[in-house]
């Protein structure tokens, strides 16, 4: 029964996937890039483990989860059913009292918001002997709803941050504004690229990865440098 709950997933999510994939390209060749450039996360938030196998065995093979606890019992099941091809992404807020859950577990973090949580997961890194990745969250909208580092005061602390050991760094990540109209974010994607390109010649670091659109703006955000889009509705289908 589990095996044909995952081929049914996989028959729905293929054709979309390519659809998603597709429509990256034509973004990625706006920006002077190639599609292969430009990282699919599939999120399976509230959906079944069979959702993210589904999306595997269609090629789709990095996922990304919200909640703590939901995703870490579906990577456990993921392992326990020798599925070791997934690599889960934490995309929601982290609280520090449950970071320990995720360190060496999880092939990124993306929601690194502040200097106390960055604190926590170097030490739990150092102890579990692991070398962590991790974007900072950014707050480029400014909405009260988000969270994430504001940029002012990220760039003070920046020099710190690089400092803590057992953390790999890789990038930034932001959550835009949900609007119906994806050109109405597209400054927010825009101020992320050259707010990394300020931190990148600051710190002489490489820095890569934005993680940044979703759904409704994954175009635009891949027009303006995004390097990581994290799609669930258009692939998965709308969740109640």
């Amino acid at each position: 029964m589990e095996e044909a709950e995952v081929q049914r997933w996989a028959q729905v999510v293929r054709p979309r996937i390519e659809e998603v994939r597709a429509a990256i390209a034509v973004s990625a060749a706006r920006s002077g890039r190639s599609g292969e450039q430009v990282a699919l996360i599939g999120v399976t938030k509230t959906l079944p483990l069979e959702a993210a196998l589904g999306a595997a065995v269609s090629g789709l093979t990095q996922v990304g989860e919200n909640r703590v606890q939901e995703a870490v019992p579906k990577l456990e099941d993921g392992l326990q059913r020798g599925c070791d091809v997934l690599a889960w992404h934490l995309i929601g807020h982290l609280q520090r009292n449950k970071a320990s859950k995720v360190v060496g577990r999880f092939a990124m973090i993306h929601s690194v918001d502040s200097m106390r949580l960055a604190t926590v997961l170097s030490r739990l890194a150092e102890e579990e002997q692991v070398l962590q990745p991790i974007l900072i969250q950014v707050d480029i909208s400014g909405e009260d709803s988000k969270f994430g580092w504001e940029p002012k005061d990220l760039e003070r602390s920046f020099e710190s941050l690089l400092e803590l050991p057992g953390l790999d760094l890789r990038g930034f990540m932001t959550i835009a504004p949900f609007v119906p109209d994806p050109e109405e974010v597209r400054p927010v994607f825009a101020q992320l690229r050259r707010f990394a390109e300020r931190m990148r010649s600051a710190s002489g670091r490489e820095l890569r990865e934005l993680s940044m659109g979703m759904s409704g703006d994954f175009a635009v955000a891949v027009e303006e440098g995004a390097t990581m889009v994290r799609v669930g509705s258009r692939i998965f289908g709308a969740r109640g």
